[in-house]
């Protein structure tokens, strides 16, 4: 209802700004003081994360207008700490560098902080981490005014390259400041990405349920699932099923059902067997099983896992029999990588590679008791010590090592060698393009 009513608002708005004439348009934003301005451009772009994404194009509006407003007001209207708020505000919403920039090189009364445009500035050109002391500090002292939600994530993302618990802070820290806003998804979303990384799975879990309860419909609710995903996969022994299932629980069907098919997916790949069989059962009950397209694919991740065990018979025959039009390109090459190792393990020795073994094994056998006589006579006939004998007649008669025996004499097994070194870097390569 409440997304409903965004997307009402939302419309009506765009429809006037694009019905209105450019005179009449530009009359109004003459009488519209910056912060009122600016209130709008944050009324969008929460109506964005909450899940209306026709709000982006007015968004992109709304930030161009503002910054007209911000350069062509006269100095007076800063005489109000709320427009200056708003100039500041524009300037970490996405907005123009170049007018906070513009507005500060003009500022000839005093208007704004230096300290807060200094270390703005920094962030905004790049070299936050040259004033990161500075700018949670001033993050901090600022946290109960209107621009305290914004310093404190422009703070955390300064922080994570240098201290990850400091930004965690300052993501709560702004969060909790701005509920239900831009700024909370964002603080969210990326203390989920700390999480991962630094291997905290308790908080990872907690803000993962914060995020899907809050902000399921965002537009980068996409990147949200893929930290979920690889948080599962790479803590998967420290991660509780159950909570994975309540998390999810928040989800439709569909999205509970993508979900799991990405962690069969990457469980699969990271050779985690059961993880990946457990998910693609999730994803096949979602689904309607093996007869649906996306039954076919959960099917498909939680074989692909078995490759690597015992089963690998079984697995390979599921594998084989999904059809083309149920893959993607990538699942393809991910099959064909998968189908190829399988019938490498499979394969059959060669006999003629058994009977050389055999020959080789028998030729050193036969070195070794030949040498074995020389050293005994040699024993017998030298006054040399005989630990000295002993010591270097187990040197020559040591038996080469059989796979580099085999290696040297049987063609078939070079061969089968080359072919699986080959196959192993072809999965090397699709990981690769799969972790870009």
């Amino acid at each position: 209802m409440a997304r409903s009513k965004h997307h009402h608002l939302l419309s009506l708005m765009l429809g006037l700004a694009l019905a209105a004439p450019a005179v009449a348009v530009a009359d109004e934003q003459e009488d519209l003081a910056p912060y009122k301005m600016l209130r709008s451009l944050q009324f969008v772009q929460d109506s964005v994360v909450l899940g209306d994404h026709s709000a982006a194009e007015m968004q992109r509006f709304m930030l161009g207008t503002i910054d007209q407003r911000l350069r062509s007001v006269d100095a007076s209207v800063y005489d109000d700490d709320r427009n200056v708020d708003a100039a500041l505000v524009y300037a970490m919403s996405g907005g123009n560098p170049a007018t906070l920039e513009y507005l500060v090189s003009r500022d000839v009364n005093g208007y704004f902080d230096n300290r807060v445009t200094d270390v703005l500035r920094k962030y905004l050109s790049g070299k936050g981490l040259l004033v990161a002391k500075t700018l949670v500090e001033t993050a901090n002292e600022y946290r109960d005014k209107k621009i305290g939600p914004y310093l404190s994530l422009v703070g955390g993302n300064v922080m994570v390259a240098r201290s990850p618990l400091e930004a965690l802070k300052l993501y709560d820290q702004a969060r909790l400041s701005a509920p239900g806003t831009i700024v909370e998804e964002a603080a969210l979303r990326r203390s989920v990405a700390i999480s991962v990384e630094a291997g905290l799975v308790d908080k990872g879990m907690a803000y993962s349920q914060r995020y899907v309860r809050r902000f399921l419909h965002s537009p980068y609710a996409s990147q949200f699932a893929d930290l979920f995903v690889k948080l599962i996969v790479d803590h998967e022994h420290d991660v509780k099923p159950e909570d994975v299932v309540s998390i999810l629980g928040f989800m439709d069907d569909a999205r509970q059902r993508e979900v799991y098919l990405r962690i069969a997916r990457a469980a699969g790949i990271a050779g985690k067997v059961e993880l990946a069989k457990t998910a693609a059962e999730h994803a096949q009950t979602l689904s309607g099983g093996d007869t649906d397209p996306l039954g076919a694919l959960a099917s498909f991740y939680g074989n692909m896992a078995s490759v690597s065990t015992p089963d690998v018979d079984s697995a390979a025959q599921h594998i084989g029999k999904v059809a083309d039009g149920d893959l993607s390109d990538r699942d393809k090459a991910l099959r064909a990588a998968a189908r190829s190792v399988a019938e490498q393990v499979l394969k059959a020795p060669d006999p003629a590679s058994l009977t050389q073994a055999k020959d080789s094994t028998s030729s050193n056998e036969a070195n070794t008791s030949e040498q074995a006589a020389v050293t005994t006579d040699a024993e017998s006939q030298s006054p040399t010590a005989p630990s000295e004998v002993v010591d270097d007649g187990a040197a020559q008669a040591l038996p080469a090592d059989s796979s580099q025996g085999q290696q040297n004499a049987d063609p078939a097994y070079k061969s089968f060698m080359a072919a699986s070194r080959s196959k192993l870097d072809d999965i090397d390569k699709l990981l690769s393009q799969e972790s870009n």
